[in-house]
C-alpha cells in the first residue's frame, strides 16, 4: 500500500490560511461596525430616557471622554459574571468628539445570588486621570479610576459638582434582577483586533481618540448623536 507524501498538502494547508485570514479580519470589521451602529443607538435612548436623559445631558457637558456599551450582560448561579464590548469616544476642547476606539468589560463575583440582567450603559469619564487610565493597556474600576452611579431625575444634576467627586458616573437603562448594580471591580481592556479592523494596522485608542490619527465614516452617525445629545 502506497503511502500518501505530505508534501501536496502543504499548498493546501497555505492557501486555507490565505482565505481564513481576510475572513477573519472581514467578520471583525462587520462585528466593529455593528458595535458602532448599537452604540450609537444607546446614546440616542438614553437621550430619550426621562429618568437618566436629563442628568446625563448635564454630566456629558463636563465630560472629558465616554464610553458607551450597547449590551452589559449580567449573568448569575452562585457565580456572577458580567461583561459586553462598548467604545471609547473622547472629547478635544473645542467640544468635538474623536472616533471611537473599541473595549471590552469582563468582572466576575461570587456568592449566593439568582437572577441575570441585561443594560445598557454609558460611563462618563470626568478626569484627566481617569482618561489616562482607561488608556493604559486595561483599567480596574475602583482601583484606577474612581466610579459611582450617576443620579437620576430632573432637576439632581447638580448633585455632584464638575470639581469633585468620583473618576467616572454610569448611566444605564436594565432589565431583570440586579438592576443598577456597582460596576466596582470590572476591568476595561483594549479591543485590539477591532481597532485593527475598523481602521487599520497600528491603530490604538490614544492614537484613535488623543491624536485622532484615524478616522472611519462609518461612526460618524454616532459623534453626530453625542454632538446633539
Amino acid at each position: 500500500m502506497k503511502h500518501m507524501s505530505a508534501r501536496p498538502i502543504l499548498p493546501l494547508l497555505l492557501v486555507a490560511a490565505l482565505w481564513s485570514a481576510p475572513a477573519a479580519a472581514s467578520t471583525d470589521e462587520t462585528e466593529a461596525t455593528e458595535l458602532v451602529d448599537k452604540a450609537r443607538i444607546t446614546v440616542q435612548r438614553l437621550a430619550r430616557d426621562p429618568d437618566v436623559g436629563p442628568s446625563l445631558q448635564h454630566f456629558l457637558g463636563q465630560a472629558k471622554a465616554v464610553l458607551i456599551f450597547p449590551t452589559l450582560i449580567k449573568g448569575a448561579f452562585l457565580v456572577g459574571g458580567e461583561g459586553g464590548s462598548g467604545v471609547l469616544l473622547a472629547r478635544n476642547e473645542k467640544g468635538s468628539w474623536s472616533y471611537p476606539a473599541f473595549y471590552t468589560m469582563a468582572s466576575i463575583s461570587f456568592g449566593i445570588q439568582i437572577g441575570g440582567q441585561t443594560a445598557e450603559a454609558m460611563l462618563v469619564i470626568r478626569t484627566d486621570g481617569g482618561v489616562e487610565a482607561v488608556l493604559e493597556d486595561q483599567m480596574k474600576i475602583g482601583a484606577d479610576a474612581s466610579a459611582a452611579a450617576g443620579p437620576k431625575g430632573a432637576g439632581i444634576e447638580g448633585a455632584i459638582t464638575s470639581n469633585v467627586g468620583p473618576d467616572i458616573l454610569t448611566f444605564s437603562t436594565s432589565q431583570g434582577l440586579f438592576a443598577g448594580a456597582s460596576l466596582e471591580g470590572a476591568v476595561i481592556a483594549r479591543r485590539h483586533d477591532w481597532n485593527r479592523a475598523f481602521y487599520k494596522e497600528g491603530a490604538t485608542p490614544h492614537a484613535i481618540v488623543v491624536e485622532r490619527a484615524h478616522a472611519n465614516p462609518a461612526a460618524d452617525a454616532l459623534r453626530e448623536a453625542l454632538s446633539r445629545f
